[in-house]
């Protein structure tokens, strides 16, 4: 493949007009092979232990483990929304730290537009979180 690239290049650079090749393809050569064992290697691990694994279902494999002690409830119990909530509550804010972060590298070079900024962005997220709390979404009793 390197021969075919080589020999196209000279034939650009000898019609006298200008000629583009992009090798950047063949860059993207390991990227493009990490991706498919990134892909292959979990299907084909749970593949072949779904194949070579006993299978003999009943009643006592389904139920939780309880360190040898007999369950006292139905462990698969439902989470309440609440700590849906909570979850979501902390990715935004771990988001708004991942955006704080670049602007806070910056901060000299901003000005006072990027303080201003920062200080809508800031604003605004308080504010839902401000409501947040009003609904009672924090607390947990």
């Amino acid at each position: 493949m390197g021969n075919s690239l080589d020999s196209l290049a000279q034939a650009c650079t000898g019609a006298g007009h200008a000629c583009y090749i992009d090798a950047m393809p063949r860059d993207y050569i390991p990227i493009f092979i990490f991706l498919v064992v990134a892909v292959l290697f979990p299907v084909v691990t749970i593949v072949i232990c779904k194949l070579i694994r006993p299978s003999a279902p009943f009643l006592t494999k389904l139920e939780a483990y309880e360190c040898g002690i007999k369950s006292a409830s139905d462990s698969r119990g439902r989470y309440t929304v609440r700590f849906y909530i909570i979850a979501i509550l902390f990715v935004i804010f771990d988001v708004e730290t991942i955006f704080l972060f670049p602007w806070a590298v910056r901060y000299r070079t901003l000005g006072w537009f990027g303080v201003a900024e920062v200080a809508v962005f800031l604003a605004i997220l308080i504010v839902g979180y401000i409501w947040a709390y009003k609904k009672g979404a924090l607390e947990w009793v």
